[in-house]
C-alpha cells in the first residue's frame, strides 16, 4: 500500500512538472533601488516563484528544502524588476570567483530567461553570479547561447547568512515584445550551484526532449506598457602608438560611432561608422601545409553579435569582409612587389535583424570595403606603380526565416558580393528547412543551394542535402546525404573547401538521462561518413568514429575515442591539380581526454592522441596538457602545452615541367617529411571587482616540416621516388603574440580599455631545431612590433537622456 501511494505521489509530481508554470506580477509606482537588500514595500506582497526542479545531472529531481529558491517579479512603465533569494545551508561554501563580463569561472549563478513573444523561439537571458558579475546572451535551440549579444541592465548580488540574494532591473529597451495592452511572456528562472555542479530551473526542462526554449513557463499581469524607443549611441575614441624595427614610432587617433536603433517592436538596426577593430583579439596563425586556407574565428564585435539569423545555411564567413584582397598583383620579371596589403579597410557596415510575432525572422547585412592597391617597383627605373588588388566592394546578406509550430522553420538566404569594375562578382542563394514533430521526437532537415559566379566565364553550381533523425530519448540516431556539384562556389562571402562529391552519413548515440552509481553523465556516439567523387564514384573520404564522454560522481570529465578510415581513399585536393588524386592510406587512431573538476583550485586537462597508417613508418602522436590554478577568487592562471608529431607524412611541395622524362611531364612533386609542432600559451586574469579586470594572454608557436626525400605523383594516385628534385622546400614557421589589457566598465554599457600588444613571426626554409632560439629570436627589438592603445566607449540611451531633460 505504501509503495502504491508513493507511486501515485511521484506520478502526480511529474505531471505537475510537465505543465507550464505561471507567475503573476504586479505594477508598481515606487522607486526600486538595485542594492540586493529587497527592502521596498512592493516586494513583500509580490507572488513567489518557487519549487525549482533539477535540470542536470538528476533531471526531474526537486530542489532540496535547504537549497530552496524564491523569485519575485515587479514592473513599472520602464522596466521589470526581479528579486531572487537563493537559500544555502552552507553559505560559506558558495563559490564566487570574480571574472570579466560573460565569463563566470567557478561561481554560483542565477538567471532570468525571457521571451517577450512567448513563441518558444528565442530567449533573452540575463545572468548574475554570486560574485556580482553579469552575463547576457540570446538563447535558441538551434544555435545555443550567443554571448556576443550585450544589453545594458542593472543587478546586484549579495552573500547573506542564509545564502545569497540577487536584485535586477531589466529595462524594456533590452527586450523584445509586442505592443499589445495585455502581455504574456515566456519565462524561466535558472540556478546553478557550482560546488555540486547542480543546475535547476523553475519550469521543468525535460532532458529527454531536444529542446530548451520551448519548455518555459509564463509571466502574466503586465498591462498597458509600450515598447520604448530603442535608440542607443556608442561614440568611441581610441589612441594608438605603434613601434617596431625599421619604422618610425607614430601615434594615431581614431573616433567613430556605433548606432543601435529599434525600428519597431521586432527589428533592430545596427550600424558602425568609421569602424575601429584595433583591440580585437589576434589570430592564432599556424604552419598551413594543406591545400585549403586557414579558417579564422570572427573576433570583431559587430560581426559576432546577434548572428543567429545570419548563420542560417552556413553561407556567411564574415572574415571575408575586410579580409585579404581577392586578387594578387601581376608583375613582370623586372619588377618587384614592395607593398601588398594583407587586409582591406572596412568603410562602414549595417545590419537589420529581428522576428515578428508571427515567427518571420528577417536579417539584412550590408558592408562596404574600400578600393585597395598594391605597390610595384620597376627594378631598372625605380618607378613605383599602383595596381588595384581589391576594388570598391559591396557585401550583402538577406535572410528570411519563417518559424512555425514553435519548433520548425523554413529559410531563404541570399549572399551577394558586387565588386566595382570588371572584377569577379558572386551570388549564392539557399533554401533551408528544419522540421520537427510536435513532440520534438523526430527531425527532417536539409537544404538546396545555388551559386552563380560572374567572372571570366560564368560558373553555376548547386548543393543538396537531406537528413532525418530521432532527437529525443536515451537512444537517438540520424541518417543523411549530400550532393555537391563541381562548380559550386560560395567563397566570395562564405568558405567552402570541397566540391564535386556525394556523401552519406549516419549517427547513433546512447546517453543516460539521470545519474547512475558511477556517472553523473554518460554518452556514446557512433558516426559513419563516406564521400564519393561525383564523376568517377571513387571513394574520396571515409571515417568511422566511436566516442565516449562521461562525468563521474566527483565531476571529473573522461572522454575517449577511436577513429578509423578502413578503406583507401582518393584525395583530389592535395595534388593542387585538377583531375589528379593521391591515394590516402588506411588509418586507425585514438584519443583520450581527462579534465578534472574546475571547482578545485588546481585542475588539469590532458589529451593524448595517436594514429597509425597503412604505410611503413607512417604514424602520428601528440599530447595537449593544460594545467590551471586559481589562487583566489580574483587571480587565476591557465597554461597550455601542445606537442604533435607526424612521421613520414606525405604532402605536396611543387609542380614542375620535366622535359627529361616524358612520362612525368608536368611532374607533381610530393615530399616524404616529418612534421613537428610545439605550442605554448599562458592566460591569466586578475579581477579587482566584477567591473575591473586585468587580463594576460601569451602564445608561442613553432611548427616545421623537414623533407626526407621527394616523390612524384603517378597517374594511378601512387607515389614513386623522384631523385632529381633538389630545391629546398623545408618549412619552419614560428610566431609570438602577447597581450596585456585592462578593462573597466565604469558605467552601464560604457568601458575604458587599455591594451599593450606585441607580436612577431618568421618563416624560414632552413630548419634550426634549437627550441630556445625559436623563442629568443622573436623577443628582440629587431623582430617585435609593439602597439599601445587606449579606447573609450560611452553608452548613451535615448530614453535616459529624454527623462533627464
Amino acid at each position: 500500500m505504501r509503495k502504491l501511494l508513493l507511486t501515485i505521489v511521484l506520478c502526480v509530481s511529474m505531471l505537475g512538472y510537465g505543465q507550464k508554470k505561471t507567475l503573476q506580477t504586479k505594477s508598481i509606482s515606487e522607486n526600486i533601488t538595485i542594492d540586493g537588500k529587497i527592502e521596498e514595500e512592493a516586494w513583500k506582497s509580490a507572488p513567489i516563484a518557487s519549487d525549482f526542479i533539477m535540470f542536470e545531472p538528476d533531471n526531474g529531481k526537486a530542489i532540496p528544502e535547504n537549497k530552496k529558491t524564491e523569485v519575485k517579479v515587479l514592473y513599472d512603465n520602464d522596466a521589470i524588476y526581479v528579486a531572487a533569494l537563493m537559500y544555502d545551508n552552507e553559505p560559506t561554501k558558495i563559490m564566487k570567483e570574480i571574472s570579466q563580463r560573460d565569463n563566470f569561472g567557478s561561481s554560483d549563478l542565477f538567471g532570468v530567461f525571457i521571451n517577450g513573444f512567448n513563441d518558444g523561439q528565442q530567449d533573452f537571458r540575463f545572468i548574475v553570479s554570486a560574485s556580482d558579475g553579469q552575463a547576457d546572451c540570446l538563447g535558441t535551440d538551434t544555435t545555443g547561447e550567443d554571448y556576443s549579444w550585450d544589453a545594458v541592465w542593472k543587478s546586484k548580488a549579495v552573500i547573506t547568512d542564509f545564502g545569497w540574494v540577487v536584485e535586477m532591473r531589466i529595462p524594456y529597451a533590452a527586450l523584445r515584445f509586442s505592443s499589445e495592452n495585455k502581455q504574456t511572456w515566456g519565462l524561466n528562472f535558472f540556478r546553478e550551484i557550482q560546488r555540486d555542479k547542480h543546475k535547476y530551473s523553475w519550469n521543468f526542462i525535460d532532458s529527454k526532449l531536444g529542446t530548451f526554449t520551448q519548455q518555459s513557463g509564463t509571466l502574466e499581469g503586465i498591462e498597458n506598457i509600450k515598447p520604448p524607443t530603442r535608440l542607443f549611441l556608442l561614440p568611441y575614441s581610441s589612441f594608438y602608438v605603434n613601434a617596431g624595427k625599421g619604422q618610425k614610432t607614430y601615434g594615431t587617433i581614431k573616433g567613430g560611432l556605433d548606432i543601435k536603433y529599434g525600428i519597431n517592436d521586432a527589428f533592430t538596426l545596427d550600424m558602425i561608422l568609421i569602424p575601429d577593430f584595433g583591440q580585437t583579439k589576434y589570430d592564432d596563425q599556424i604552419l598551413n601545409l594543406g591545400p585549403f586556407e586557414q579558417q579564422f574565428n570572427e573576433n570583431r564585435p559587430f560581426f559576432t553579435e546577434g548572428t543567429d539569423l545570419f548563420s542560417k545555411g552556413n553561407l556567411l564567413y564574415s572574415r571575408r569582409i575586410g579580409g585579404r584582397p581577392s586578387n594578387y598583383p601581376t608583375f613582370s620579371s623586372n619588377e618587384k612587389i614592395i607593398e601588398n596589403p594583407s587586409s582591406v579597410n572596412l568603410i562602414n557596415a549595417l545590419k537589420v535583424s529581428g522576428r515578428t510575432k508571427n515567427g518571420l525572422g528577417i536579417g539584412i547585412l550590408n558592408a562596404v570595403t574600400e578600393k585597395t592597391y598594391a605597390s610595384i617597383q620597376n627594378n631598372n627605373t625605380q618607378e613605383i606603380r599602383k595596381e588595384v588588388v581589391e576594388p570598391l566592394a559591396n557585401y550583402n546578406v538577406l535572410v528570411l526565416d519563417q518559424r512555425f509550430r514553435k519548433n520548425s522553420s523554413v529559410s531563404f538566404i541570399n549572399t551577394n558580393v558586387t565588386r566595382n569594375g570588371s572584377f569577379r562578382d558572386g551570388n549564392v542563394s539557399a533554401l533551408v528547412w528544419d522540421l520537427n514533430t510536435k513532440k520534438n521526437t523526430y527531425n527532417l532537415s536539409g537544404n538546396f543551394k545555388y551559386s552563380y559566379i560572374n567572372d571570366l566565364q560564368d560558373k553555376k553550381g548547386t548543393v543538396t542535402s537531406l537528413n532525418f533523425g530521432e532527437t529525443s530519448g536515451k537512444y537517438r540516431y540520424s541518417v543523411g546525404t549530400e550532393i555537391v556539384s563541381k562548380n559550386f562556389d560560395n567563397n566570395d562571402l562564405g568558405i567552402n573547401f570541397e566540391t564535386n562529391y556525394y556523401s552519406i552519413n549516419g549517427n547513433a548515440s546512447y546517453r543516460i538521462l539521470n545519474p547512475t552509481k558511477y556517472f553523473n553523465s554518460f554518452r556514446v556516439n557512433l558516426n559513419l561518413y563516406t564521400q564519393f567523387q561525383k564523376e568517377t564514384g571513387k571513394i574520396q573520404g571515409n571515417r568511422l568514429n566511436l566516442n565516449i564522454n562521461s562525468t563521474n560522481k566527483k565531476n571529473h570529465f573522461f572522454g575517449l575515442g577511436i577513429n578509423a578510415s578502413p578503406i583507401e581513399s582518393h584525395d583530389y585536393y592535395e595534388s593542387r591539380t585538377e583531375n589528379r588524386y593521391l591515394i590516402s592510406p588506411k588509418r586507425l587512431g585514438g584519443w583520450f581526454y581527462f579534465s578534472s573538476n574546475y571547482n578545485n583550485k588546481f585542475a588539469i586537462d590532458i589529451n593524448p592522441s595517436f594514429a597509425v597508417l597503412s604505410e611503413p613508418g607512417r604514424n602520428s602522436f601528440g599530447i595537449d596538457i593544460g594545467p590551471r590554478y586559481r589562487f583566489n577568487d580574483k587571480f587565476s592562471l591557465n597554461y597550455n602545452f601542445n606537442f604533435f608529431r607526424q612521421n613520414n607524412n606525405k604532402g605536396f611541395v611543387d609542380s614542375i615541367d620535366d622535359d627529361l622524362n616524358a612520362s612525368t611531364a608536368n611532374a607533381i612533386i610530393f615530399a616524404n617529411r616529418n612534421v613537428i609542432t610545439y605550442s605554448n600559451s599562458l592566460s591569466g586574469k586578475y579581477s579587482i571587482n566584477s567591473k575591473m579586470t586585468f587580463n594576460l594572454s601569451l602564445r608561442h608557436y613553432w611548427s616545421y616540416a623537414e623533407n626526407k626525400n621527394f616523390l612524384s605523383l603517378q597517374q594511378n594516385g601512387r607515389l614513386a621516388d623522384y631523385t632529381t628534385y633538389t630545391q629546398n622546400k623545408n618549412s619552419s614557421f614560428f610566431s609570438w603574440n602577447g597581450d596585456i589589457s585592462y578593462s573597466w566598465w565604469f558605467a552601464p554599457g560604457s568601458e575604458i580599455s587599455i591594451l599593450y600588444r606585441n607580436n612577431a613571426a618568421n618563416f624560414q626554409r632552413e630548419i634550426d631545431k634549437d627550441f630556445g632560439k625559436k623563442v629568443t629570436t622573436l623577443l628582440t627589438n629587431d623582430q617585435l612590433k609593439h602597439v599601445f592603445s587606449i579606447s573609450l566607449r560611452y553608452f548613451i540611451d535615448y530614453n535616459e537622456v529624454k527623462n533627464k531633460f
